[in-house]
């Protein structure tokens, strides 16, 4: 099952339409079960146990959606946003951090 933060689901609808279709696709992968790899998707222990980062390329810029995979087939969408240095900058895992948090505390067995 798929959740997307209603702050991660803003921060995506400001993606290019050709990026929220990809990202459209790749959460349907999945929520089918389907594992992604490099370069769709980057492990982020940094942020958290079960945490990702879906990467995507398009002419306006390089976009990032970070990921949690939970406890029992769940999949929380936390942050996304666009990516404009060589790393991810510190301010965005800390709002991943803080978004996975507030989602551990609301759903206190879901499995982080």
């Amino acid at each position: 099952m798929l959740y997307i933060l209603k702050r991660c689901g803003a921060e995506i609808l400001e993606f290019p339409e050709e990026v929220r279709s990809d990202a459209a696709d790749a959460f349907a992968r999945l929520q089918e079960g389907l594992r992604l790899s490099m370069p769709l998707s980057r492990p982020m222990p940094g942020i958290g146990r079960g945490c990702h980062e879906l990467r995507f390329r398009h002419r306006s810029g390089v976009y990032r959606i970070i990921y949690c995979l939970a406890g029992s087939g769940m999949i929380y969408g936390l942050h996304a946003f666009k990516k404009k240095a060589r790393e991810t900058p510190y301010h965005n895992i800390e709002i991943a951090k803080r978004r996975l948090k507030e989602v551990a505390d609301e759903k206190e067995n879901i499995g982080f």
